[in-house]
């Protein structure tokens, strides 16, 4: 039912009165309000009007405001005056859910709470408020934009989990859209995971990014919206905080957002701390790894970062790890490309640029308000072959430099050591890099096999001996993986059980 608030406004601190009316909601020092159904506000102002008409015209009420189309929620339960918390909870969730709360009524009565809201509002209210106690299911309605490969492998491992999550963690994971570069797939209840790439074919519209997020926006029967980005775009990057505003959580393994202009970036921070809604990237940085939760929990914790530094590219991993014997240069290059390790142009890994994105992600996340400009990178395309109009071009000419990669090689075995192509975070002295390096054999960045990440944390307490986390640093899997477990903490910050 729609319901209207009257406010009676008295602009005097030491004036006080209080009217007695269907649905009283609250009084103060300078106003009271209370809900009317939609029928008799009219009734209701007028009466108002004529009643403290020479109050009006004195100054002592300067007006009677009427705002429409407004929902009563009122949680209801036994006791509820003696339970420590009840309150919160309840304000909490709806807070979560980017609901606004008008008015709010808790007497000494031990049964009820009562909110008045939007009247839009009202189904996402309630949704929200019997996950957080709950009473149903903590629902995501999710917004998957580049079914690609880890796009793609994200929906799998959602459509082989969601039955597990609602029956053994109460979470209700609905795809409602997923978005490509040409065409979008929409759903009002939740997208078929078993069959996703089928109605994609069938049922897709053009794609529409601004249509796309104003569906799941708009959407007034989920109380959690979250927006997955697998891109690598930096438009959709762009518009994170623009998502962040209209109350859509963000999750993404892209690293533009984190590793362009330092002003967006501390923009899409601080509105991140200043509000409810949440954006995780822990997938920006190692995949499945987790390296921003430990450098936050680091941080968190009091300790201070001294280095950072780390082998950061699983494709370059595998390189330098089979960059070994009598192979060459090329041949290893060209079985990691067609492993699927490289980008479609190796160009793309042997640059460092995506070296350098996480470098400054982990120097930003240090307190370090660098550009991603002033990190040096040292790239592993030859001079003469930048200019190559295509990736097969470049694989056809690169093989001519194997006898320089020859003899680094010989120079760093003859020394009992391995070359790794690593960045660092250089926190005390406010710098990064990213540069190809030599290491003793018994180092832990020699140690590596396949695509594995490993990232040592300098800090004053581990000075003497870096805590180290190692593991996969490449794959759709993992880093599908990586996105997955953002959705579950997100989940468990909106009031799922851990």
């Amino acid at each position: 039912m729609s319901f209207n608030l009257l406010y009676l406004h008295n602009p005097y601190d030491s004036f006080r009165f209080f009217l007695t009316l269907r649905y009283v909601q609250a009084s103060s020092e300078h106003s009271i309000c209370f809900a009317v159904p939609e029928k008799e506000v009219a009734a209701v102002s007028a009466a108002l009007h004529v009643r403290f008409r020479e109050a009006l015209a004195a100054g002592r009420l300067s007006k009677v405001e009427v705002i429409h189309d407004c929902s009563i929620l009122a949680a209801v339960g036994l006791r509820m005056a003696s339970t420590p918390g009840v309150s919160a909870i309840l304000f909490d969730a709806l807070a979560k859910a980017n609901i606004n709360v008008r008015a709010i009524a808790q007497g000494c009565s031990e049964y009820n709470i009562t909110v008045v809201l939007k009247q839009e509002d009202c189904v996402r209210a309630l949704r929200a408020a019997h996950s957080r106690f709950f009473l149903s299911k903590t629902t995501l309605a999710i917004g998957v934009i580049g079914p690609g490969l880890i796009g793609a492998t994200l929906l799998n491992q959602l459509r082989d989990q969601v039955a597990i999550l609602k029956e053994n963690m109460n979470i209700d994971v609905r795809v409602i859209g997923i978005t490509g570069a040409s065409t979008m797939l929409l759903s009002e209840t939740g997208v078929d995971l078993t069959r996703w790439k089928e109605e994609m074919q069938k049922e897709a519209k053009p794609a529409d990014l601004a249509n796309f997020v104003r569906h799941l926006s708009e959407d007034h029967v989920f109380p959690n919206k979250v927006l997955v980005d697998c891109t690598a775009d930096t438009n959709v990057a762009s518009h994170y905080y623009d998502w962040l505003k209209k109350g859509i959580h963000v999750i993404t393994p892209n690293k533009k957002a984190n590793s362009g202009p330092l002003d967006r970036y501390l923009k899409l921070r601080t509105l991140q701390r200043a509000s409810y809604t949440h954006y995780f990237y822990e997938a920006t940085v190692g995949a499945g790894l987790p390296i921003i939760s430990t450098l936050r929990g680091l941080l968190e914790t009091g300790d201070k970062i001294l280095r950072i530094e780390g082998i950061f590219s699983g494709t370059l991993s595998y390189i330098f790890n089979n960059f070994e014997g009598t192979r060459s240069f090329s041949d290893v290059v060209a079985e990691a490309k067609e492993a699927g390790y490289t980008e479609p142009d190796p160009r793309d890994d042997l640059s460092g640029t995506d070296v350098a994105r996480k470098v400054i992600i982990l120097a930003r996340e240090s307190g370090l308000r660098l550009e991603l400009s002033d990190i040096p990178v040292e790239s592993l395309v030859p001079e003469a072959l930048k200019s190559c109009s295509s990736p097969n071009e470049f694989m056809q000419k690169l093989p001519s430099f194997d006898q320089d990669w020859a003899r680094q090689r010989h120079e760093a075995e003859a020394a009992g050591e391995v070359l790794r192509y690593v960045g660092a975070v250089d926190v005390l002295n406010g710098k990064g890099r990213v540069e190809l390096q030599r290491y003793k054999r018994d180092h832990p960045f020699a140690q590596l096999s396949g695509s594995d990440n490993i990232i040592a944390f300098t800090t004053s307490r581990y000075k003497e001996q870096p805590l180290i986390v190692r593991g996969p640093g490449a794959g759709a899997e993992v880093t599908a993986g990586g996105v997955f477990c953002d959705i579950l903490r997100l989940a468990s910050y909106l009031g799922a059980p851990s």
